[in-house]
């Protein structure tokens, strides 16, 4: 079962070198994996919120959502599965970014962006509209640089939502069991 799921990985990495790489991906992608790096933009984002009245509560779930991606996928899964990134299965993977540390599974870039697409997406339907392309773009720019296999990402995004969702539900809904959004 895992050299099937192994050689379909790869199979789709192929493709996407094969039909997709070319100067103007390169740069794009590049934008979106170094704003995903360490779940950057989702952390100056949730840095914003928290220093905002208006959307503390909304601060506070996205913190939490983060946090529970690095308990969760970076401290706990990464080191329990081992699984070795692409580049490092097939070191003739030629990287066009500095290759990153650490295990593949599950893709931390790829947990975060969706945890914090998530938990904006049920905030408000005005930052999902911008908050998940940019979660899927991040999250694709793995892929793009072979850094990561496509399960990978596929758990990651997973995760991501079920634990933005459950956040967003913990957090966001008041004593009165009444849900706080700004649709």
């Amino acid at each position: 079962m895992a050299d099937a799921i192994y050689s379909i990985d790869f199979t789709v990495l192929e493709f996407i070198h094969e039909h997709l790489s070319c100067g103007f991906m390169d740069v794009l992608m590049k934008i979106f994996t170094y704003a995903g790096n360490g779940g950057a933009v989702w952390i100056a984002l949730t840095l914003i919120l928290l220093f905002t009245k208006k959307h503390r509560r909304l601060g506070i779930a996205m913190a939490i959502g983060l946090v529970s991606c690095l308990v969760i996928g970076n401290l706990l899964m990464k080191n329990l599965i081992a699984r070795d990134r692409p580049f490092i299965a097939r070191p003739e993977i030629l990287l066009a970014i500095s290759p990153p540390s650490g295990y593949s599974f599950p893709s931390g870039h790829s947990f975060s962006s969706f945890v914090s697409a998530a938990i904006l997406a049920r905030y408000s339907s005005k930052a999902a509209a911008v908050a998940i392309p940019a979660a899927v773009l991040i999250a694709f720019s793995r892929l793009y640089f072979s850094v990561h296999f496509p399960t990978d990402v596929l758990c990651g995004t997973a995760l991501g939502i079920i634990t933005g969702l459950v956040v967003y539900r913990l957090v966001m809904t008041n004593q009165n069991n009444v849900t706080l959004e700004n649709k």
